[in-house]
């Protein structure tokens, strides 16, 4: 592991999120042969970036409420407690716990909570890169992946098929596309 990343456009401080440029958004097999894919309209994260790039943190959460599959009823069906349980859990969460340089990638390690279960992830980190806009704002880009078990955070509903299989898939894509402002 190398003590020291150097990254081009890298500047340590904090970094607050642009919501119109990003999106926190998840995927899950349906039927076991397609894919249903969803978003949290509303969430919010604050990154603290080091003068090392490996001392950053950064902490996020999505409100449960404010989920979207394009689909009304499953919205709905999502929100009760077969699911997560939007009325006792409204938000879901993530605590980053540290980051790493591996292998010429990225990692942030850190604590997801969902329905009030806490789990250790581990996200992909891809940097899109570092710009000015158009208004002199400097801005970061990013995307972070990680793969999960639903069932280990207590989102377990399910409904067996007559031709074999499962309505909902087990394992969930989560994706974060973010788009950040340094603040001044």
């Amino acid at each position: 592991m190398t003590d020291t990343i150097t990254i081009p456009g890298y500047k340590a401080g904090t970094w607050t999120i642009d919501a119109s440029h990003s999106e926190v958004s998840f995927s899950v097999r349906h039927l076991l042969i397609s894919k249903v894919k969803g978003k949290f309209e509303k969430f919010d994260a604050t990154f603290t970036t080091g003068e090392n790039p490996l001392d950053s943190t950064v902490t996020a959460k999505a409100e449960v409420a404010s989920i979207n599959t394009n689909d009304e009823n499953r919205d709905g069906h999502l929100r009760t407690n077969d699911f997560f349980d939007a009325p006792t859990h409204p938000e879901l969460t993530f605590v980053s716990t540290g980051i790493r340089y591996e292998g010429g990638d990225f990692l942030v390690d850190g604590d997801l909570t969902i329905k009030g279960v806490t789990k250790p992830v581990t996200f992909d980190l891809e940097f899109g890169g570092f710009q000015d806009d158009l208004y002199g704002n400097y801005k970061a880009g990013l995307t972070a992946t990680t793969k999960i078990n639903r069932n280990d955070f207590g989102v377990s509903w399910n409904a067996p098929l007559e031709t074999g299989g499962v309505l909902v898939g087990d394992e969930v894509t989560i994706t974060i596309d973010l788009q950040a402002s340094l603040q001044k």
